[in-house]
């Protein structure tokens, strides 16, 4: 899940956390710590594409509406360590939310693309929910095909070693790509269960009492047959996908035998405070049953949209809710966390056969 951005510069990127370049880069080689930030897009049918990689073009700082902006748009790519990774949003997001992960990784030498999932985005969210999240592990796919086919990229990547990214409902994308299994029947369980202990799951942007109402009646109304069809695992498989890494992934609508079958390696990191995704049903679950899964930190204190970097105060009021108090997280955290995600692709796409 994601907060909505509406706004007409969401794909552009947001302010560089520049301390943070600088010990990244400090621990780079001397040719990559030259590299500067790239930002550009591509258009495939109904799938705009950001993409964000190393360049040697000088990076220019711009200001458009709370952000201060420093990238080198449309700038030339280099040559950086020839594995794409796929960055998959929330609900109703955009690139702009994790761009601090996606220069990051840009730094380690990876070309990241991130689509903008079609009717889940934060023009358009009609198809949030279930409907996204049957399509989206196929749009992942044609992300990378859009990728090696674009003539300024495809030749710098490695077509069969590719990684990929989700954050929220992102994360659910990547769980059913590495072979996770899910069904709408299983949401309607859980959350007859657990629509109190995992309230901000079951009753995901709903705000008023009428509205939550609603939802729980439907929760426990028996489930039709038809809800019972399982997505994701073999159905989207895609072979050149080597590794992913998970933030917060939604995960409890996940079959038990699924997660345990995954083989991939799976990277997890946790916001202890989640209170939109409670961890023990989402990402803590995750780690216990998928034995290919390991853990890259939990971030202590943090809650959902802390993960998310930059991410204005007026955009995070907005997520938490009118009533909800500031966090108190310590958001200098994401920075190691990015670079914890990073060693893991370095160590499982660029390690030997």
């Amino acid at each position: 899940m994601n907060i909505r951005l509406s706004s007409p510069w969401a794909w552009l990127p947001l302010q560089l956390a520049t301390a943070c370049v600088a010990l990244l880069f400090a621990a780079l080689t001397p040719a990559r710590a030259m590299a500067q930030t790239g930002m550009t897009q591509l258009q495939a049918p109904n799938l705009p594409i950001t993409l964000v990689y190393p360049t040697a073009a000088t990076a220019t700082t711009q200001t458009l509406g709370p952000f201060t902006v420093q990238v080198a748009l449309g700038a030339a790519p280099v040559r950086g360590n020839g594995h794409l990774i796929v960055l998959s949003h929330g609900a109703g997001g955009s690139a702009l939310p994790e761009f601090d992960m996606a220069r990051t990784l840009a730094a380690a030498g990876f070309t990241v693309a991130q689509p903008e999932h079609d009717g889940d985005n934060w023009r358009d969210h009609h198809l949030a929910g279930p409907e996204s999240w049957k399509l989206r592990p196929v749009e992942v796919s044609r992300t990378i095909d859009a990728v090696m086919k674009d003539p300024r990229f495809g030749p710098l990547l490695d077509a069969n070693k590719v990684g990929m990214h989700g954050m929220s409902a992102g994360g659910l994308t990547g769980l059913a790509l590495a072979g996770g299994e899910w069904s709408p029947a299983a949401i309607a369980r859980h959350c007859a269960v657990h629509q109190v202990d995992d309230e901000g799951f079951c009753f995901f942007n709903l705000r008023t009492a009428a509205e939550r109402e609603q939802r729980a009646a439907m929760y426990g109304r028996p489930v039709p047959a038809s809800a019972e069809t399982l997505y994701g695992g073999a159905a989207v498989h895609d072979p050149r996908i080597a590794a992913i890494a998970l933030t917060v992934p939604v995960s409890a609508i996940f079959t038990s035998e699924s997660l345990s079958r995954i083989t991939l390696p799976v990277g997890i990191v946790e916001a202890t405070a989640d209170h939109t995704l409670t961890p023990a049903f989402h990402s803590s679950r995750v780690l216990a049953l998928c034995h290919s899964c390991r853990s890259l930190g939990a971030l202590q204190g943090a809650d959902h949209y802390d993960t998310l970097s930059p991410f204005p105060e007026m955009l995070a009021r907005q997520a938490r809710g009118p009533d909800a108090p500031p966090s108190k997280f310590d958001h200098a955290l994401l920075a190691a966390s990015h670079q914890r995600v990073a060693q893991f692709f370095q160590q499982t796409l660029l390690a030997a056969p």
